[in-house]
């Protein structure tokens, strides 16, 4: 019997997320068969630049030898066992690092399994907290998020997301939140100063919020929010999923405005994008919150099957190990800089609104244009013919590369996602742009001035 293709297989019983299935099925996908460094690779053996760290979440490349191995050696000992009830040296190896490597005051880590589930963890353990502490704190029910924030897919962090396209449709299971303007401080002073003592937490995604385009916040906005925070007695809540582990430049985005939040959540490039394991820490303060007799019903009562896998942890120890051993955030800005000046060439297109970004987080954003146009779509389809993987947000173009791209796969990257530009949109036309489609340099420059 002739074997069936995996496109066939694919087409026959996937079911893709964030994918119209109709349009998928009507064409072959791209089989990713392996990967090497930078590079992914098909089942012909044509390669592909990684221009989005598959999904936003690969750091030090495909195949690394220090992670690969470390996974080796785990898969002898055990690959997975419960931490309801049991512990491994993997997961309070890797714990205790994390906790070293956290804005100062965070002492404590929950294991989950994903970004989503990162930031569902620390808004469930935020309420809970403050009905355990009793008296007024009992009426704190409600959240404070930005609008055009996404904080993943589980209902608890869709009731705290504000992109319509994902979240609208669910508004009937979800909970209240207030929406504030992102960047704009007096609008979160307006909304905590009248709901003070019903709100739970503020919910921000520091300095860029990736799903929304990535738009950048102005400086001092982070530091302002926590002294909001501060002044109304309230928590903040950090999702660094995809800002964390040298997104923007920093191992966390939070170090660049010196906060400390009262829960921090990460993921992807958590293992070096290898595999699923998310992390939510928090606060001494907010751990003895938890702690009573039995009978008092203190225990924060949720947990996954794999939460803190071996295998996952010991993925998570090598990442952390090869940050430090190959020195990748201090190689990485000269790469920022570089990012920084080939972007200021493509922001002076004609076919470009705007280009934004901080670090290795870019969006290059098209416009407006109709749904049915599907210029972003167009334009990743255009760059995959010319080897290189990028993904749109709509008509905003991603380029988060893994960390340890070469400069000159760099390059390549930003030539070939200019040359799909170009073709999709300018049909082969390229203008002089004006002053008003220049780069907000602003998100590049400051880690460049660093350096």
């Amino acid at each position: 019997m002739k074997p069936v293709s995996p496109s066939r297989l694919d087409h026959d019983h996937l079911w893709h997320p964030f994918t119209q299935q109709r349009d998928w099925c009507e064409v072959d996908p791209l089989v990713i068969e392996r990967a090497q460094g930078t590079d992914l690779i098909d089942i012909d053996g044509r390669r592909y630049i990684d221009g989005v760290s598959s999904l936003w979440c690969n750091v030090h490349g495909h195949r690394h030898p220090e992670i690969d191995a470390a996974l080796r050696d785990q898969l002898a000992r055990v690959a997975h066992s419960t931490m309801l009830g049991l512990t491994h040296p993997p997961g309070a190896e890797l714990a205790t690092r994390l906790v070293e490597l956290a804005p100062d005051g965070l002492s404590r880590v929950f294991y989950s399994d994903s970004g989503s589930t990162a930031v569902e963890v620390a808004l469930k353990m935020a309420f809970q907290y403050w009905q355990q502490r009793g008296g007024q704190h009992v009426r704190r029910s409600s959240y404070v998020r930005l609008r055009d924030a996404y904080h993943g897919d589980t209902i608890g962090s869709v009731s705290v997301g504000g992109i319509d396209l994902f979240h609208a449709k669910y508004k009937p299971l979800l909970f209240d939140s207030h929406a504030a303007q992102p960047g704009d401080v007096a609008d979160m002073e307006r909304i905590l100063s009248a709901h003070e003592e019903e709100i739970v937490a503020v919910v921000v995604e520091p300095l860029v919020q990736g799903a929304a385009g990535m738009l950048v916040h102005p400086p001092g906005y982070l530091s302002a929010v926590r002294e909001l925070c501060d002044r109304h007695g309230l928590l903040l809540i950090c999702d660094e999923v995809a800002t964390g582990f040298g997104r923007t430049g920093t191992m966390f985005a939070c170090e660049q405005e010196e906060v400390a939040p009262d829960f921090l959540c990460l993921a992807k490039g958590l293992t070096g994008g290898y595999l699923p394991l998310a992390a939510t820490l928090t606060t001494e303060r907010v751990y003895e919150g938890f702690l009573g007799a039995p009978e008092q019903f203190r225990t924060f009562f949720h947990g996954h099957t794999y939460t803190g896998n071996p295998l996952a942890c010991a993925a998570g120890l090598a990442n952390l190990r090869a940050f430090e051993r190959e020195r990748t955030l201090l190689r990485l800005r000269p790469k920022v800089r570089l990012l920084g000046e080939l972007l200021g060439e493509v922001a002076s297109m004609e076919a470009v609104t705007e280009v934004r970004g901080r670090g290795f987080m870019v969006g290059i954003d098209l416009g407006e244009h109709g749904p049915a146009e599907r210029i972003g779509q167009r334009v990743a389809l255009a760059a995959r013919e010319r080897g290189a993987i990028v993904r749109p947000l709509g008509d905003v173009i991603v380029l988060m590369p893994p960390l340890a791209i070469s400069k000159g796969d760099l390059r390549r990257l930003v030539e070939i996602t200019a040359a799909s530009i170009d073709e999709v949109v300018s049909g082969g036309g390229e203008g002089e742009g004006d002053e008003a489609d220049t780069l907000e340099m602003d998100a590049i420059v400051p880690l460049a001035q660093a350096a």
